[in-house]
């Protein structure tokens, strides 16, 4: 920096006096109306100087150019004096250009029209020989980062920083104002051959240079790793030298840590590299990396500990990347854990997360299952951060020999978490008790309690499956009765407890028949006291219940009939049209006798469908630059399906509900974004519409049924549903998600009707043309887009598509294109209504298609 002498400091104070004085008039104004009115005045003086007084000396400009810039820091729009503010830059002394570049980095943007008239004179003082003000304009130009920018002077940068005869201050300023301008520009800027230009910044003996070129490497390997393969070696040459501390200057040593800041660059750098195959290169990495690991502990000093942390977590990160050997990821893990146990809960919080990393790319479960009374301890931390870390890992670390113990704490838990976190408990307790569980009736303990705990957190997914494990398994009927009935004799309940018991109840009760205080009278009773407490949505399960038991009863009880016919009666005529389809049915069902046993029967087994349901928790991804870890977690994913806003078709849970299903990426090993359910005895229906005809449509989802399994049409497979889980037969679904194959001509008409429970997928193809659609239904209307995609050498034209007349449908044809332009996409809207159901095979192809 430019030196001052005496005369020049008490100069520099004589200026900045009119600063000062107007700095303590606004600190003194009470109120923020008081301070409007004095910045409006000074604003005034200031326009009418720089309009009126031509001659202002340098002083006077200065004074008037910090004022604008204070009063624009204080929030204040400064929308005048741009041109006096860009004119300093052009002055030939020092305090004048430092206030010019100052002022325009903080009040002008990227595109302001006035950046234009100093890009000669920014030129010229990077170019030129004066040191000081070469460091101005290169900081004014990182920080601005415009194109014209980048256009003009990125060149001049390029050679500033690859000069021998600057300053080490100078080459340092010069290689972040290119990161800067590479970062905002990759287009504009040119890094074609700086593979040699970078290897050669990385032999510079300064730290201080090292470290900003360490920045722009990880700037350009981000981008392409490939062109940079010859600094690999020296990247490591270097973390070598800082790790054992040889030939660092004292300045550059930070609580005895040789330059930190240039260690987790390096090592930034090195994970955008593949795996290393150069044997005595990977050899000298990993034995740094076993040597940060190993000389890292926790102190007493809170800044030595965030250096040495700092240094640590990102060569956990680059161990993780290479993918060590399972002796190295060990020692992480027993590092971690010591982690674990510190007091400082920042600390923790960094061990937890990072042991929850390492459970996601290599299989050291064994290795965290010792640490896992510290972890469910950390489940009780006050801060909440650290007790989704924990919950994070010991979900990951949960298999068959610890799912007991594991939620079991869970749910202890669970009666003292907060709401914020009891959803994201009660969720992972209920995958995990069904994903690993090899008795039933434990699972189905598990249920009820988290139902009885927290049950505003529990989606009716989690009730809906307990259903249908009940239903499958002959064993689990009276238990799970005898257990509902416990839960019933409760003063107080969940709602959705009382769904689970009113279904169970009335399918099974009979089956505790020969038990004491189990007659239908006493299981009607304490059913029809919950009655007056539940919601609307509750009362249709309640009102089947009623009929089931009604028709358990043999032989028939003629009080329990009055009394249940008498509740039939008073909602026949309920505003809330469900509750009144029931009640009406079921009086006159309840009259025909024993012909009720055959229609009320016990509802059969669900049919067996292999698919992976998975409930989606939060979504917490590292959005920094990207690392390895991100990386391959990314090359993990999988495609799955997700039913959400499950909503029960007739109070009857069938055993999962007609729901949305929608296209996600969940990791194969559960970290922070998803956790997974994976059942292959459930049954998939298809799903409800979009709110809009191209809405819901992101991305084309193939769901083809598997062999044995009768097609219908989608109206009659929602339509099936009305028998509750019974009525599963024909209308289940099973739905696998595939990337969209393509189909010539012949195979259209044997897949057709399986397009027709799909709202998206490709009605025909040639190698002319392709066909796509995407559907929405409303209740028997629905609305087809169809996508003619051109495929030929040269535009389709004459196109035209008839309808098929139908005894089922009532068809319109909408806006055919009679062009097809080369390679062009066009539309078209077919509008379909249902007359009448049709049987599957009966459904015609409804389009035909003519080009020339």
């Amino acid at each position: 920096m430019a030196k001052l002498s005496m005369r020049g400091i008490f100069q520099r104070k004589k200026e900045m006096r009119g600063l000062l004085l107007f700095l303590e008039d606004v600190q003194k104004c009470k109120n923020k109306e008081e301070e409007q009115a004095r910045v409006d005045k000074e604003l005034f003086n200031i326009r009418r100087r720089f309009k009126n007084d031509k001659g202002l000396t340098p002083y006077q400009k200065k004074k008037y150019v910090w004022k604008m810039l204070y009063i624009y820091m204080l929030g204040y729009d400064v929308d005048f004096g741009h041109m006096e503010v860009v004119s300093l830059i052009s002055a030939p002394n020092y305090p004048e250009k430092q206030v010019g570049y100052i002022v325009t980095s903080c009040l002008l943007n990227e595109n302001h029209d006035f950046l234009r008239l100093v890009i000669n004179t920014v030129r010229n003082d990077i170019t030129g020989r004066n040191e000081t003000f070469q460091c101005l304009a290169l900081t004014m130009v990182g920080n601005i980062g415009g194109r014209e920018f980048a256009e003009s002077l990125a060149s001049d940068v390029q050679k500033l920083l690859l000069s021998s005869s600057c300053r080490a201050l100078v080459r340092k300023k010069a290689a972040l104002c290119l990161l800067q301008l590479y970062r905002k520009n990759p287009d504009v800027v040119n890094v074609d051959g700086w593979a040699d230009r970078m290897a050669q910044l990385l032999d510079e003996h300064d730290l201080s240079v090292l470290t900003s070129s360490m920045s722009l490497l990880v700037g350009l390997v981000s981008k392409n790793h490939e062109a940079y393969w010859s600094c690999h070696p020296k990247c490591v040459r270097i973390l070598e030298r800082l790790a054992r501390n040889q030939d660092v200057p004292q300045e550059y040593t930070y609580y005895g840590i040789p330059s930190p800041w240039l260690q987790v660059k390096t090592m930034r750098a090195l994970q955008y590299f593949p795996a290393i195959k150069e044997p005595n290169t990977k050899r000298r990495l990993f034995e740094v990396l076993q040597w940060i690991i190993m000389g890292t502990d926790v102190v007493e000093n809170v800044n030595k500990n965030n250096a040495s942390h700092a240094v640590l977590f990102e060569a956990l990160a680059l161990v993780m990347h290479l993918d060590a050997e399972k002796e190295m990821m060990s020692q992480c893990v027993v590092l971690l854990g010591k982690f674990i146990a510190v007091r400082e809960p920042n600390i923790r919080y960094l061990g937890l997360e990072n042991m929850t990393r390492i459970l996601m790319v290599t299989d050291v479960q064994d290795i965290i299952k010792r640490h896992q009374a510290r972890i469910i301890t950390s489940l009780e931390d006050p801060d909440i951060s650290i007790r989704r870390r924990a919950l994070d890992l010991l979900y990951g670390i949960c298999d068959v020999t610890n799912v007991k113990d594991i939620v079991g704490e869970i749910l202890q838990c669970l009666s003292t978490a907060d709401f914020v976190m009891r959803k994201e408990l009660s969720l992972k307790a209920a995958i995990l008790a069904e994903k690993f569980t090899h008795d039933l009736s434990w699972y189905v303990d598990v249920i009820f309690q988290l139902i009885d705990k927290a049950g505003d957190f529990i989606s009716d997914d989690i009730w809906f499956r307990v259903v249908k494990f009940v239903t499958n398994n002959e064993d689990l009927k009276p238990y799970a009765a005898t257990k509902v009935k416990e839960y019933l004799q409760k003063p107080a309940i969940h709602e959705t407890m009382v769904k689970v018991s009113a279904y169970i109840l009335g399918e099974y009760s009979h089956l505790l028949s020969t038990c004491p205080g189990c007659s239908p009278k006493e299981i009607f009773r304490i059913l029809h006291e919950k009655l007056p407490t539940v919601s609307t949505s509750t009362i249709p399960i309640l009102l089947s219940a009623y009929a089931k038991i009604l028709m358990h009863t043999w032989p028939p009880d003629q009080e329990l009939k009055n009394q249940i016919r008498e509740i039939f009666k008073k909602y026949d005529s309920c505003i809330v049209v469900e509750i009144q389809q029931r009640a009406v049915e079921y009086f006159a069902l309840s009259q025909k006798g024993a012909a009720l046993m055959d229609m009320l029967t016990e509802m059969p087994k669900f049919p067996k469908r292999q698919v992976c349901v998975l409930c989606k928790i939060y979504a917490e991804i590292d959005t920094a630059e990207q690392s390895a870890i991100k990386l391959h977690a990314q090359q993990q994913t999988s495609n799955v399906l997700v039913v959400t806003d499950s909503r029960p078709g007739n109070g009857v849970p069938p055993p999962l509900p007609v729901s949305q299903l929608s296209l996600v990426k969940v990791p194969s090993m559960i970290n922070n974004e998803v956790s997974s359910c994976i059942d292959h005895n459930s049954t998939v229906y298809p799903r409800a519409p979009s709110a809009s005809l191209l809405g819901g449509f992101s991305s084309p989802l193939v769901t083809n049924s598997p062999p044995g399994v009768t097609v219908q049409s989608e109206h009659n497979a929602v339509s099936g549903l009305e028998g509750g889980p019974g009525a599963v037969d024909g209308s289940a679904i099973a739905m696998d998600v595939d990337i969209v194959t393509m189909e010539s001509i012949k195979d259209s008409d044997e897949k057709f009707p399986s397009l027709c429970l799909r709202d998206s997928g490709v009605l025909y193809e040639d190698p002319n043309i392709q066909i796509h659609f995407e559907a929405q239904w409303q209740n028997h209307y629905e609305d087809l887009a169809l996508f003619f995609i051109n495929k030929y050498t040269d535009a389709l034209v004459s196109v035209q598509a008839c309808i098929m007349p139908s005894n089922n449908f009532m068809m319109e044809l909408l806006q055919v294109p009679d062009t097809v332009p080369l390679g062009k996409e066009v539309q078209c809207l077919l509008q379909v209504a249902i007359i009448r159901p049709s049987r599957p095979e009966a459904i015609p192809s409804p389009i035909s298609l003519d080009t020339k």
